[in-house]
C-alpha cells in the first residue's frame, strides 16, 4: 500500500523521526547500563554476592542492533535530518559506552573478591558515570526539539565538570594505591578497574561533545 502523501514528503525532507527514535534508544542503552553498573556493585559488596552479567549483554546486544539499524538506515534515506557524518559520529559515541560499561562489569567478576575493598571514592566514580549517562541522554533527546545553545552548552559543561571531578578521583585513588600497604595483585586489580572507569566517562564526556558540536553546526 503506498505510503500516504504527507508521510512521503515528510521522509524526502528528511523528517521522519526515525533517526531521532533510534538515537535517542541508543543513549537509552547507555544509561541503563551505567545503571545496571551501579546494581552489579552494591552487589558484590553485599556478603553472599552473585554476579550475573546477562543483563549487560541483553543491554549490548540491543544496542549494537540500534547501531547497525542506524547504519542501515543511513543507506536507504537520502535526505537526512542532520548531516549523515554527524548521525554516524554520534551512533558510534554513543554505541562506545555500554561497550565500556560491559567491559567493566566483566573485570568486576573476575575481581568480585576484592570489590568491597574498593573504597568510597571507587563508588563515586560508578555514581559519576551513571549521571554521565543519563546527562547525555538529555542531551540527546534535546536534538529532537533543536535545543538552543546555551541549554547544549550548560549540559555539556556539566559533563565536562564530571569527567574532570573523576580524574581527580582516578588521581586521589591512584596515590593511595601506591602509598599504601596492598600486595601487588591488589595494585594491578584496582588500577584495571579504576582506569576502565575514567574511560567510561571519557565515551560519556565525547558523546556529549559530538552533541554539542551537532547544535552549534545547527544554530
Amino acid at each position: 500500500m503506498p505510503a500516504p502523501r504527507n508521510d512521503l514528503l515528510a521522509k524526502l525532507l528528511g523528517r521522519d523521526p526515525k533517526f531521532s527514535d533510534l538515537l535517542e534508544a541508543s543513549a537509552a542503552e547507555a544509561r541503563t547500563s551505567a545503571g545496571l553498573l551501579k546494581v552489579l556493585v552494591d552487589r558484590l559488596r553485599e556478603p553472599g554476592h552473585g554476579c550475573d552479567l546477562s543483563e549487560f549483554a541483553e543491554v549490548r546486544h540491543k544496542d549494537k542492533r540500534i547501531h547497525q539499524q542506524i547504519t542501515e538506515a543511513l543507506c536507504r534515506t537520502f535526505v537526512t535530518p542532520l548531516e549523515r557524518e554527524d548521525i554516524e559520529a554520534l551512533s558510534e559515541s554513543l554505541y562506545k559506552i555500554p561497550k565500556r560499561v560491559q567491559a567493566i562489569g566483566e573485570r568486576l567478576k573476575i575481581y568480585c573478591d576484592s570489590v568491597p575493598a574498593l573504597g568510597e571514592d571507587f563508588l563515586r566514580q560508578i555514581t559519576i558515570l551513571e549521571e554521565a549517562a543519563g546527562v547525555v541522554e538529555a542531551m540527546v533527546k534535546g536534538l529532537r526539539g533543536g535545543t538552543d545553545v546555551e541549554k547544549a552548552r550548560g549540559m555539556n559543561d556539566r559533563l565536562q565538570n564530571l569527567e574532570g571531578e573523576a580524574d581527580k578521583l582516578v588521581l586521589r585513588m591512584l596515590q593511595a594505591l601506591y602509598q599504601g600497604q596492598r600486595d601487588t595483585r591488589e595494585v594491578f586489580i584496582f588500577k584495571d578497574v579504576f582506569e576502565l572507569i575514567e574511560k567510561a566517562i571519557d565515551r560519556c564526556r565525547d558523546a556529549g561533545n559530538t552533541v554539542f558540536y551537532i547544535v552549534l553546526k545547527n544554530a
